[in-house]
């Protein structure tokens, strides 16, 4: 599967309502790595790549989405993201936890296995 673009209304509709909502819940199913990116960031090019292979990787337990920060200011704005790339990890029963920078695959993978699919069967 690979990564999904996602709009403000998306966002709403498929991960969290915040102009709803004022306690964070996860409307997914699966559990899901955002990655808030520009077409001009270098960094962003690296990771992309990286992403789009976890997505093959970890298909049926995992959604990867990636946002526009320069087509998504008001969705950008109201997670606070001041750099590039940031992720926004979100477990389905968890509160979801940033990160921010490009990261190598390893470290993705050990994020995903730790807090995303661990108790998911294989």
């Amino acid at each position: 599967m690979p990564t999904i673009q996602l709009t403000t209304e998306d966002f709403k509709e498929k991960i969290f309502d915040y102009d709803t909502e004022k306690e964070w819940k996860y409307k997914g199913e699966l559990p899901a790595i955002i990655d808030f990116y520009a077409d001009w960031c270098g960094p962003c090019k690296m990771v992309a790549p990286v992403l789009e292979e976890l997505s093959e990787e970890y298909k049926d337990k995992l959604i990867i989405y990636k946002v526009d920060t320069e087509k998504e200011r008001d969705l950008s704005a109201a997670f606070g993201i001041q750099s590039i790339p940031t992720f926004l990890v979100i477990p389905v029963e968890e509160q979801p936890m940033m990160q921010p920078g490009a990261l190598p695959k390893n470290v993705f993978r050990q994020i995903i296995d730790e807090h995303l699919v661990k108790d998911r069967t294989a």
